[in-house]
């Protein structure tokens, strides 16, 4: 398949890409993104297509990785462990973090945090925001071993200091 059909393909597909796209986001402009979005992996992964193969299937295949990578994602980053004997994971929302009870553990642990040598609470800080350890070395200017430890240090200093809270530190 040339390059030239491989593309009016894809575009002829535009349509049903979107119906299936709505299907998984249940919303419009969301549907619009999914579907841009594969369309620029079937593009970018072009050469992964086998010709005589279902072109069809091959782009709504990748539509739904993406979706499913993407809600993984966006799950991953609303999520709590709960290291219970349960271990239920908490779906993050506000009305998890509007308790009485919620707003004095997260200023107790503040103020622990806060309370943290400099050298220590950095790391930490910026490694609990999902900087990546490379990140956290680069923007410190120090070894990304010291980072570990620091944050390992760190950890440990909380956990004694917060014995109740120490299965989510």
């Amino acid at each position: 398949m040339s390059t030239l059909e491989f593309n009016e393909t894809l575009v002829r597909l535009e349509s049903n890409l979107i119906s299936f796209a709505k299907g998984f986001t249940r919303n419009e402009e969301d549907a619009r993104d999914l579907t841009q979005e594969t369309m620029l992996k079937a593009l970018t992964y072009r050469d992964y297509y086998k010709p005589q193969t279902n072109f069809k299937a091959w782009v709504f295949t990748i539509m739904r990785n993406v979706f499913i990578n993407q809600y993984r994602r966006n799950s991953k980053s609303k999520t709590l462990f709960d290291f219970s004997k349960d271990l239920y994971l908490l779906a993050n929302s506000v009305a998890n973090h509007e308790t009485p009870n919620n707003y004095i553990y997260n200023k107790e642990i503040n103020n622990k945090i806060n309370a943290l040598n400099e050298e220590y609470k950095q790391p930490f800080l910026m490694h609990y925001e999902g900087f990546k350890y490379k990140e956290i070395s680069d923007k410190l200017d120090i070894p990304i071993g010291t980072v570990k430890s620091r944050i390992f240090i760190a950890r440990k200093k909380l956990m004694e200091q917060l014995p109740e809270f120490e299965s989510s530190l």
